[in-house]
């Protein structure tokens, strides 16, 4: 894009931003640490869905102090239902970061904030323009689509010759002054108008300057290869149950969910599922009973010792629901086993937890709908 064509296009931009702009909690002001929670938390989420979870975090953690000081299971309490729980702990380590080597500062420069725990080129570049006002340039959803279109780019936005000529594309535009409300309207006009699905050309300020509206491309840029296969298969979890406690142990960190606290649970193969007791719907409800007395199976026996270190006792209760991660598609059984005479001795990381102590430990959505199923049982 030629200089003249440049300032025009950035004057475009602008003057569309003054006037539709998105008004958001965190751009209420140039505070760093907010623009920073909010970059991080709207990492694969919608922005509908984080403005409560924002909100919420910043009344318990005002500021980078407050959440360096904070115990890491409340952080992820208050995290919970977000889901990519590595953001939370990357949130706490990075805030102790800024306090311990950055004297509670946020520094403004890319490449001293690329050095924080999970803050990445985008990221950086969003708290430098955002808060600080450097000419930081950002791709991220919103702009790699409206970017790739701009360029009418043929080929997959996600590979890594894309992405290069995509980052210098946004370094070339990125203007000296206004860089942060500039990279904010491009994220707007890439939401608003330049949508993934029927995009708004007749109302986009960028029209004369994009290659698939001249081109009529729109439906064909940006490129992607086709999505992943949802794969389907099965876990089984077991709690064990001492009157009103339950037996909870913490995840490890090369495990989904880290950090989190889960009742004993793992994957199961079709042959495994097959053998498990067999349990029915009582009505309209949506737990399953099944006989008094009922055992597991050896293998669900031995592999939730290997979790937990008990052996569990007779089946109480079962229940089972589905759920989504990733690229997978889960069928969850869960069977609450009595502890009366449950054998062998706890593994490190696994506690008893009281009924109404459950409401405050840092669970997976699947866990808390374990948790929550408990207390109605």
């Amino acid at each position: 894009m030629e200089a003249a064509d440049k300032r025009r296009f950035r004057t475009a931009v602008l003057k569309w931003y003054d006037q539709h702009g998105r008004k958001l909690p965190w751009r209420e002001s140039a505070d760093p640490y907010r623009i920073w929670l909010s970059e991080v938390m709207l990492q694969q989420t919608t922005v509908a869905a984080v403005v409560p979870y924002f909100e919420r975090f910043t009344a318990r953690f005002p500021d980078v102090q407050s959440l360096a000081e904070a115990d890491v299971d409340e952080v992820l309490r208050l995290w919970e239902g977000l889901g990519y729980y590595s953001r939370a702990r990357n949130l706490h380590r990075a805030s102790q970061a800024v306090v311990s080597e950055h004297a509670g500062q946020f520094p403004s420069e890319v490449e001293a904030l690329q050095t924080l725990p999970g803050i990445g080129r985008y990221t950086a570049g969003a708290i430098s323009s955002f808060a600080f006002d450097q000419p930081a340039a950002i791709v991220e959803a919103n702009t790699e689509r409206l970017y790739a279109r701009l360029l009418a780019l043929r080929e997959d936005v996600r590979a890594s010759a894309s992405q290069k000529l995509l980052w210098q594309f946004a370094e070339e535009l990125v203007p000296e002054k206004r860089a942060g409300d500039f990279n904010q309207a491009l994220m707007d006009i890439g939401s608003k108008l330049c949508r993934p699905v029927d995009p708004d050309c007749e109302s986009c300020p960028l029209q004369k300057f994009c290659g698939v509206f001249q081109q009529g491309l729109q439906k064909e840029v940006p490129v992607r290869k086709p999505a992943v296969a949802v794969t389907p298969i099965s876990e089984l979890a077991v709690v064990l149950m001492d009157r009103e406690r339950f037996l909870l142990r913490r995840r490890t960190e090369s495990e989904r969910w880290a950090g989190m606290w889960d009742f004993a649970r793992f994957e199961i193969s079709s042959e495994e599922s097959a053998t498990l007791p067999l349990v029915q719907k009582r009505g309209r409800s949506k737990s399953l009973f099944s006989p008094e007395g009922l055992e597991l199976p050896e293998f669900a026996v031995q592999k939730t010792q290997s979790q937990i270190g008990l052996k569990p006792g007779p089946v109480v209760a079962s229940m089972e629901f589905s759920y989504s991660v990733t690229r997978y598609k889960v069928q969850l059984i869960c069977f609450a086993c009595s502890a009366h005479r449950a054998r062998g001795k706890l593994s490190d990381g696994v506690q008893w937890f009281s009924l109404e102590e459950l409401p405050e430990l840092p669970l997976s959505m699947t866990g808390r709908r374990i948790a929550d199923w408990l207390k109605v049982r």
